[in-house]
């Protein structure tokens, strides 16, 4: 009998629950909205308590999260822009209520693991994940695994231009203000427009996140190099987007080095990714 193995996929906006096999097939599945700490984390618990047990359970987690199994807060979500969700243990919560080892990585390395797996990266040897919701994450994997560091990268904290004459919106992070996260964000999307980003038509608006995306895109695809790009979250599914920026980054790189395929993120990869990531060795 296979065995299985857990994933949870930790949003800023809600969590994905799963049990599969290390073959990606899943055979429970639960989502529910990111609340308090105690509450999503009690929700995650009752989903693992009520299903078919599991040997181990991998969770890809929006972060910063500390990723080094030397550090003393070693699966701990640290300086979130999320105020409530500051320096929680939900790894070890998880693993000291349930009995089986946790394993933990950021939401964009387990989504790029999923992708390579099951999606779209499949045979790539060198590309990027990004995630442009709540907020902006990214990873580059090098077949199928991130770079081999105690820390992980925030692509979404990058800087771009910014010029106020044009959007004189200061931008929503805590920590830079008008980083890519600041600016280009589902949050910022909302602040911006007074209204949910998946309900933004004014087409102004829109110019200002392809803008921004493409922006910061160019500096990772001169920096990174990756064969291809994929970006999951809300605001890639508005109609066009990712052949605007697409466009956008093609100007901007002026045929110095080629450009790589953008591509829109699989459903359910990154909770399969995390279910890998628990299957791991």
């Amino acid at each position: 009998m296979d065995h299985l193995f857990g994933g949870v996929e930790a949003g800023g906006t809600k969590f994905v629950c799963a049990i599969g096999k290390h073959t990606g097939e899943t055979v429970a599945h639960q989502e529910f909205p990111t609340t308090t700490p105690a509450e999503t984390i009690a929700n995650i618990i009752e989903f693992f308590r009520n299903n078919q047990p599991v040997s181990a359970i991998g969770i890809g987690s929006f972060g910063p999260v500390d990723l080094n199994p030397d550090s003393p807060t070693y699966g701990y979500i640290t300086t979130t822009p999320k105020k409530d969700w500051r320096n929680i243990d939900m790894r070890g919560k998880i693993a000291r209520a349930l009995g089986v080892e946790v394993k933990i990585s950021t939401d964009v390395i387990c989504s790029g693991i999923g992708e390579y797996h099951y999606g779209s990266a499949q045979g790539l040897n060198n590309f990027l994940y990004m995630t442009i919701g709540t907020g902006i994450g990214g990873a580059q994997l090098l077949n199928g695994k991130p770079p081999q560091v105690t820390n992980h990268s925030e692509m979404g904290h990058i800087f771009v231009p910014h010029n106020m004459s044009v959007d004189p919106f200061p931008g929503v992070c805590p920590y830079h203000s008008d980083c890519l996260e600041g600016l280009a964000s589902g949050l910022a999307m909302e602040k911006r427009a007074g209204q949910r980003a998946e309900e933004v038509i004014d087409p102004i608006r829109w110019d200002l996140e392809v803008r921004y995306l493409a922006f910061g895109l160019a500096s990772l695809v001169n920096t990174l190099r990756p064969q291809k790009i994929i970006l999951g979250g809300g605001i890639v599914k508005h109609g066009g987007l990712i052949e605007e920026v697409s466009l956008m980054l093609q100007e901007l790189i002026n045929n110095y080095i080629p450009i790589p395929e953008i591509s829109m993120s699989s459903d359910l990869n990154a909770v399969r990714g995390a279910i890998s990531l628990a299957a791991s060795g």
